[in-house]
C-alpha cells in the first residue's frame, strides 16, 4: 500500500465472511453466488478493499483446516475478480490458503497471527509482493478473551507490531507493503481496547499504514449495552475516531453507512 499523508481519505475494508459461525453474519451467505453478490454490493456501497475469510476468529472459535478454507474462499475471490480489479484480501494465517487465494486474484494477506502461525507465510509474502496486514493478538481465538492481561497495553502491542514488521523486513517484505493492526478485541478487555484507540498515534508513528477493525465488536456492546445486531452507531463512532487519529484503513461490516460517515468527515477536514 503506497504511503499517503494522514489527510488522505481513509480506506474502507469490507468484511466478507465465508463462514457458518462468524460472530455477526456467519452463515448469511452460504453459497459462492451469494458471497460474490455481497462483495459486489459492498463495492457499490464504497468499499476500497474486500476482505475474504473462511475461518471465524471470534472468541471461542475453533480452527478450520486449509482445505476447507480454500473451498470456502478461493471460488469467491475468483468470482469477484470477474468484475472488479480492486484490492482483495485473504484473511488467513495459513500460507497454503494464501497461496491459492493469490492465484485466484487476492492481492493482500490479512494475517491475524502476524506471521507466527505458519513459517511459510513470510516467504510467500516476500515472493509475491502482496500487501501484508500484521495484527496483534494475545493468545488464540478460542481462549483469547478468558483473562487478557497487560502491564501497559499500548506499549506492549506497539512493541510486538514493531518486532513483527522487522521480522517481515528481514525476509524481504518491503515496508510499503506492511499494514499494522493493533487487534481490537483480540485478547483485550474494554479498557485495553479504549486505551489503544485513544493512543492510535503510537501505532501510526512507525510509518506503516494502520488498520482498525472494531466493527460491531463486544467492547461497543459493553459501552452501549446493545447486542451485536444493534451496534452500528458505536461502530461508526469508532471508525470516525480512528480516521481522525490517523488510521488509513477501517475494517467494517456496514460499508454504506461507514462510507457516508467518512465522506462527511472528509468534507469537513478539506474545508477551507
Amino acid at each position: 500500500m503506497s504511503h499517503e499523508p494522514v489527510t488522505a481519505k481513509t480506506w474502507i475494508m469490507g468484511v466478507l465472511n465465508c463462514t457458518p459461525d462468524s460472530f455477526y453474519d456467519g452463515g448469511a451467505r452460504p453459497t459462492v453466488e451469494a458471497a460474490v453478490a455481497w462483495a459486489r454490493q459492498m463495492i457499490d456501497d464504497g468499499a476500497d478493499i474486500i476482505d475474504v475469510g473462511g475461518e471465524s476468529t471470534r472468541p471461542g472459535s475453533v480452527p478450520v483446516g486449509e482445505a476447507e478454507q480454500i473451498r470456502r474462499t478461493v471460488p469467491v475471490i475468483a468470482g469477484i475478480r470477474t468484475f472488479w480489479d480492486g484490492p482483495i484480501s485473504i484473511d488467513t494465517t495459513r500460507a497454503g490458503v494464501a497461496a491459492k487465494a493469490i492465484e485466484a486474484g487476492a492481492t493482500w494477506i490479512n494475517d491475524i497471527s502476524a506471521l507466527e502461525d505458519d513459517p511459510g507465510m513470510v516467504t510467500l509474502a516476500a515472493e509475491t509482493c502482496v500487501n501484508l496486514v500484521l495484527m496483534h493478538m494475545q493468545g488464540a481465538p478460542g481462549t483469547m478473551q478468558v483473562a487478557p492481561r497487560y502491564g501497559d497495553v499500548v506499549e506492549e502491542v506497539a512493541e510486538f507490531l514493531e518486532e513483527r514488521a522487522a521480522f517481515a523486513y528481514s525476509y524481504g517484505v518491503f515496508q510499503e507493503n506492511i499494514v499494522l493492526d493493533p487487534g481490537i478485541g483480540f485478547g483485550k478487555t474494554l479498557e485495553h481496547n479504549l486505551a489503544i484507540l485513544r493512543h492510535l498515534d503510537r501505532f501510526t508513528s512507525f510509518g506503516c499504514p494502520v488498520l482498525i477493525g472494531a466493527s460491531r465488536k463486544s467492547f461497543i456492546g459493553a459501552i452501549t449495552g446493545e447486542e451485536v445486531s444493534d451496534r452500528l452507531e458505536g461502530s461508526l463512532a469508532t471508525a470516525v475516531w480512528a480516521s481522525l487519529r490517523g488510521a488509513r484503513i477501517v475494517r467494517v461490516h456496514d460499508v454504506r453507512a461507514t462510507r457516508r460517515a467518512l465522506d462527511v468527515l472528509w468534507a469537513i477536514r478539506q474545508a477551507r
